[in-house]
């Protein structure tokens, strides 16, 4: 770093990546900001410099290994950051310890055989609360939180009939259960029941798979739909539902091919948006019908849709929110994108599913695009050709939001 970029960055002032300490800070201290920041998105800690902006300098002579031993014995797992020092003057020095977004969430710093974990809020640093570290651990790949217990459900919360027709006619497994010791069994190993202190509880895939209303138990299982007849949020709503089942509808198949006998939360979805994503043509064609002209295409609509539930972060209590408005359809899921995974990496086709066995049974049923690509093989493709248009995404670490902008002839 050149001594005018590291001025430029005290001048700026601490933020959610930067913080500056003196050197004579406690170890605990200094292990506290390294795991808060790396457990967000990385960042800077400026030794030498005072919570004001003043430049005092480093007062220690051997500040490099100090550091490094520091991050050695108390953080885990065990990080390598990049440590340089710029002299400001003839008399003062300074150090900055740079290092990237952690990959093995959650950091923790071990002190007096206890570890703690902190999060970066602001331009401060503060112990995590038990959601938060769920997410920690969730994007750090060791909490599968799709596999975990809802609690007050058993087996009876799920709708057999759906269940029966997934093993039956949807990925044709030649033995059904047939008792409810065999149901409860198979049920455990697919994940959609799980055990937990001795009890047997459905799990989170397998309600809102499966479940007869998974809100019941799942509050953040709903999919919130809204209409405008405006750009904006409006006091009077054209639409404003909560929508409650199963993901998956019960289909019969047959030599000719599927038909839905009972639609899941997805067809029913499409039935509650379509009026407000199509109008019929005013004149009747040579077969006495209306054509239906869509704003967007519909399987664009529903690819979107399949892909937030496919993907959204269960330890968001919130629900999925599709807004419809005069100029564009916007689809919010809860949750930053999986760890290491970016906007980029997403529209280069790169999968990393956060919920396995939810994709599975999605592309089971033929809802996800067989090769797990629907954006970058369907969504952008179909946009551009019938709308003429990119999509549009933006990735927080509070939600993934994907907006379709409507047709520019038919929002004018």
């Amino acid at each position: 770093m050149l001594r005018t970029e590291l001025l430029e960055l005290v001048a700026n002032g601490e933020n959610s990546g930067v913080e500056f300490k003196r050197d004579d800070i406690r170890p605990e201290q200094l292990a506290k900001e390294i795991v808060a920041m790396a457990n967000f998105q990385g960042g800077q800690v400026i030794l030498g410099v005072e919570d004001d902006g003043a430049i005092s300098g480093l007062q220690r002579n051997n500040a490099e290994e100090w550091v490094m031993n520091i991050i050695q014995d108390r953080v885990h797992p065990l990080m390598l950051p990049f440590y340089e020092e710029i002299k400001i003057d003839d008399h003062k020095t300074v150090a900055i310890i740079s290092f990237p977004q952690g990959i093995s969430k959650p950091y923790v710093v071990r002190e007096s055989g206890a570890e703690k974990i902190y999060i970066r809020i602001g331009s401060t640093s503060r112990l995590a609360t038990r959601e938060q570290q769920m997410r920690l651990f969730e994007l750090g790949g060791m909490l599968h939180t799709e596999l975990m217990p809802v609690p007050r459900t058993d087996i009876g919360c799920l709708d057999e009939a759906r269940l029966q027709n997934y093993l039956k006619d949807i990925i044709a497994d030649p033995e059904v259960p047939q008792t409810p010791a065999e149901w409860e069994s198979r049920l455990l190993g697919l994940g959609f029941l799980s055990e937990a202190g001795g009890n047997i509880f459905c799990s989170i895939a397998g309600l809102v798979l499966f479940g007869k209303n998974p809100r019941r138990y799942l509050k953040q299982s709903g999919l919130r739909v809204f209409a405008f007849g405006g750009e904006d949020k409006e006091y009077q709503a054209l639409l404003d539902e909560i929508l409650d089942g199963p993901l998956v509808g019960r289909w019969d198949i047959t030599d000719s091919g599927k038909i839905l006998i009972d639609g899941g939360i997805i067809e029913r979805f499409i039935e509650q948006v379509t009026p407000f994503v199509s109008e019929e043509a005013s004149e009747i064609d040579e077969h006495f019908r209306r054509e239906t002209r869509w704003h967007y295409p519909i399987d664009a609509v529903r690819e979107v849709l399949v892909n937030a539930l496919a993907h959204r972060d269960w330890t968001r209590f919130v629900d999925i929110e599709i807004g419809i408005y005069s100029n564009r359809l916007e689809v919010i899921s809860p949750g930053a994108l999986p760890n290491s995974m970016s906007i980029e990496k997403m529209m280069a086709g790169q999968r990393s599913p956060r919920n396995a066995i939810i994709m599975e049974v999605l592309r089971d049923y033929g809802y996800v695009d067989s090769r797990g690509m629907g954006i970058r093989t369907k969504v952008v493709p179909l946009m551009k050709r019938i709308n003429h248009v990119e999509p549009l995404f933006e990735a927080t670490e509070d939600y993934v939001k994907t907006v379709l902008p409507r047709r520019a002839s038919d929002s004018e």
